[in-house]
C-alpha cells in the first residue's frame, strides 16, 4: 500500500464493537484465559497481553502504523524520544563499550552521550556529518552504534545516509538515526542501509505539540546483522533473565523483542495508551502536513537569504545550501520539513530578534501546526561551551524557526519586523 492509505489503516484490525476509529485501552493489566494461558504469554510460547508496561492494544496499533510507515518490522513506543534514544543504545552497548556519534545533534542527545551515558560506562566519540569518512578511524572492537541523525537539529544539515551506512556494514556495527526531523513522509532510513529508526513523536507525529512520546524501529532482516556477530553476544548467548532466551533464535523481530521484555519491563519509559491514541492520530495527516511545512520553510528560507541582516541561512531545500544534493537524494521530491536556522551578527541581536517576534513563539519544541522561534544558545544548548557550541554548529548567533501551517505571508512579515525593529 502507499504511505497514505497505511497512515489511516496499518495495524488495526476492527474488535467485535467495530469502531472506526482505534479504541484507547486505558488498562494496566489483562485477565488470562486460565493459568496454562498466562504461562504460555510469559515465555513467548502466544502473543498477547500481559501488561502496559510491556504492550497495550492502542499502542499496538500506533507501534505497528509507524513501522509500516517506515518500512521496518516492528517498532517499540516509550514515554519519549529521549528514552527511545537510550533504549536503542542501551540495546546494544554495556559498560566498556562505545558509541561513535555525529556532533551535530540535539542538544539533548548530546548531554545524553557525553554524561549521563557516560556513567553508565559507555564512552562517546564524535565525527562532522558532513565528512563521514572520519568516522571510520574511531571505530575499534568495543564499538557498538554509529549515531547521527537524518536532518541535524538545530543545525539543519542533511546526512549522507549511505555513507554512513556503507561504514557501519563494513565493521557490523549497528546503526542508528533519529529521523524526527525529516519523519517517514520525506525520507526512508531503512532504504539506505540504517539498521534502526528513532523518533521523538512529540514532534511532527502529533504535529499539535499534545503529547510526549518516542519510538524506535527496526529494519527488515535485522537478525541476519546479530546472528554469530560477537560485537554483540548477548543476542547470541542465553539471557539469564528470562529463562535462558536466545534472542536470535526466536522467529520475531529481535531487537525490539529485546527492549521490550528487558529494558522496557525493567526501566518502564512505557507510551500510555492515550498519547499513543493521539499519535496515531497526527499519523493520518503526517504526509500532508510535511507538505505544508516544507513548504512554508522554503518560503522563509528565500526570504531570509535575501535579508541584509542575515548572515547564513540553513534550509537544504536551498539551491546554495551545502546540503541541497543530500536533500535531493534522500528526501521525498528534495522537500526538506519544516526546520530551518539562520545566523546573525551575535547573541544579543539573536535575543532582541526572537524577542521582537509576535506570531512566531518562542518555544523548546518543532513540528506543531504553530510557528516556533528558538535561540538554542540560550536554551537546548546552554549548557555546552563556545567551542562545543561551534562544534555542533550552532553559533551563539543562531535562530532556530520550526515552520507552521500558518499563511507563509502572515510568518515573512512577523520575521521581516522583527528583523527591522
Amino acid at each position: 500500500m502507499h504511505f497514505q492509505t497505511e497512515a489511516l489503516h496499518a495495524g488495526y484490525e476492527k474488535d467485535t464493537q467495530s469502531t472506526m476509529a482505534v479504541p484507547i485501552y486505558m488498562s494496566t493489566a489483562y485477565e488470562f484465559r486460565d493459568v496454562e494461558h498466562a504461562a504460555d504469554l510469559f515465555a513467548l510460547k502466544e502473543l498477547g497481553n500481559i501488561y502496559t508496561r510491556l504492550n497495550n492494544p492502542t499502542t499496538d496499533v500506533f507501534e505497528k502504523r509507524f513501522a509500516a510507515l517506515e518500512g521496518g518490522a516492528a517498532a517499540l513506543a516509550t514515554a519519549s524520544g529521549m528514552s527511545a534514544i537510550f533504549y536503542a543504545i542501551a540495546n546494544a552497548a554495556e559498560a566498556g563499550d562505545n558509541i561513535v556519534c555525529a556532533s551535530q545533534l540535539y542538544g539533548g542527545s548530546l548531554t545524553l552521550f557525553s554524561h549521563s551515558l557516560k556513567r553508565f560506562g559507555i564512552e562517546a566519540r564524535y565525527f562532522d556529518v558532513q565528512d563521514p569518512q572520519s568516522l571510520e578511524a574511531l571505530i575499534d572492537d568495543k564499538t557498538k552504534v554509529i549515531f547521527f541523525e537524518t536532518l541535524t537539529n538545530p543545525s539543519i544539515d542533511v546526512a549522507n545516509i549511505a555513507a554512513i551506512t556503507a561504514i557501519a556494514n563494513k565493521y557490523d556495527i549497528l546503526s542508528v538515526v533519529d529521523n524526527t526531523v525529516a519523519t517517514p513522509a520525506l525520507c526512508q532510513p531503512f532504504n539506505h542501509g540504517v539498521d534502526i529508526v528513532v523518533h521523538s513523536a512529540s514532534k511532527y507525529t502529533t504535529g499539535q505539540g499534545l503529547a510526549i512520546g518516542g519510538i524506535m524501529v527496526e529494519r527488515k532482516g535485522l537478525v541476519e546483522k546479530l546472528r554469530g556477530n560477537m560485537r554483540y553476544a548477548h543476542f547470541n548467548e542465553p539471557d539469564a533473565s528470562y529463562h535462558g532466551l536466545v534472542y536470535v533464535d526466536v522467529p520475531l523481530p529481535v531487537y525490539t523483542l529485546r527492549a521490550r521484555i528487558s529494558l522496557l519491563r525493567d526501566l518502564g519509559a512505557v507510551s500510555s495508551p492515550f498519547n499513543s491514541w493521539l499519535f496515531i492520530q497526527g499519523l493520518e495527516t503526517l504526509s500532508l502536513r510535511m507538505k505544508e511545512h516544507s513548504h512554508n520553510a522554503l518560503r522563509l528560507a528565500e526570504f531570509l537569504e535575501n535579508h541584509p541582516k542575515v548572515a547564513v541561512v540553513n534550509y537544504p531545500g536551498l539551491p546554495s545550501n551545502q546540503n541541497y544534493e543530500n536533500a535531493q537524494r534522500y528526501f521525498a521530491n528534495g522537500q526538506s520539513s519544516g526546520l530551518l536556522s539562520f545566523v546573525v551578527s551575535d547573541f544579543e541581536q539573536a535575543k532582541a530578534i526572537v524577542d521582537a517576534t509576535k506570531l512566531f513563539s518562542l518555544v523548546v519544541n518543532i513540528g506543531d501546526s504553530k510557528s516556533i522561534i528558538t535561540h538554542p544558545a540560550s536554551t537546548t544548548h546552554q549548557q555546552l561551551s563556545p567551542d562545543e557550541l561551534d562544534a555542533c554548529g550552532v553559533p551563539a548567533g543562531l535562530i532556530r524557526l520550526s515552520a507552521g501551517l500558518e499563511n507563509v505571508a502572515d510568518l515573512i512579515a512577523d520575521l521581516k519586523q522583527a528583523l527591522e525593529a
